[in-house]
């Protein structure tokens, strides 16, 4: 029995020991995976360090390229239409130079063209009211209700020094009011009146 007791005392010692081994060798492969680990760790660090540097220097390039174009490169924004511009700068900077060139192109002379709140021919309310004296030919009186080419219009004729005695409702049926559509009208009322002696 004792030798067994040997026997079996041996192959513990040899266990253990295989054992004590065992964790040493896996220790130092841990030791070994550890450090393969901290030098991958450090090369990806290295390489996202790097592609960091590349972004912020494309982004800054992108930068200095868009400061360097002109604004003649950049491509332009639509133009918005005239007639969705505010009223005063639609009348002022727009119809009222129009109608000026189409009756000069015509022949005739506008002695007086105004642009102001006042109070409408014949009804006597205030409105916005575009007065045009054209030389030795006629008078009109443009009105809008509101400051806002939608609103309600009307159109007020007289030959030179007369009153208007009439008033009249402009373009109360389109859906669309343009500059061309509004010159068109004055053109065609006058016309109408033989004030401007082509019918």
């Amino acid at each position: 029995m004792e030798e067994n007791k040997d026997s079996n005392e041996e192959v513990n010692n040899k266990t253990s020991d295989k054992e004590r081994n065992t964790p040493i060798k896996v220790d130092r492969d841990l030791s070994d995976s550890k450090e393969i680990k901290k030098d991958s760790n450090k090369k990806v660090l290295d390489k996202n360090k790097i592609s960091t540097e590349k972004d912020i220097d494309s982004k800054n390039n992108i930068k200095k390229e868009n400061a360097s174009l002109n604004k003649n490169d950049l491509p332009s924004k639509k133009a918005i239409p005239i007639e969705k511009k505010p009223f005063h700068e639609f009348v002022k900077e727009h119809l009222i130079p129009c109608i000026e060139k189409e009756f000069n192109q015509r022949g005739f002379e506008i002695e007086e063209i105004t642009f102001k709140n006042t109070f409408r021919p014949i009804a006597g309310d205030k409105c916005w009211v575009i007065k045009c004296v054209i030389k030795n030919t006629c008078n009109f009186w443009l009105s809008f209700e509101k400051d806002d080419i939608t609103s309600s219009k009307s159109i007020s004729l007289s030959k030179p020094n007369q009153k208007p005695s009439i008033i009249e409702s402009f373009l109360i049926d389109e859906k669309r009011i343009t500059l061309i559509l509004i010159l068109s009208r004055i053109l065609q009322r006058l016309n109408g009146q033989k004030l401007l002696g082509v019918n």
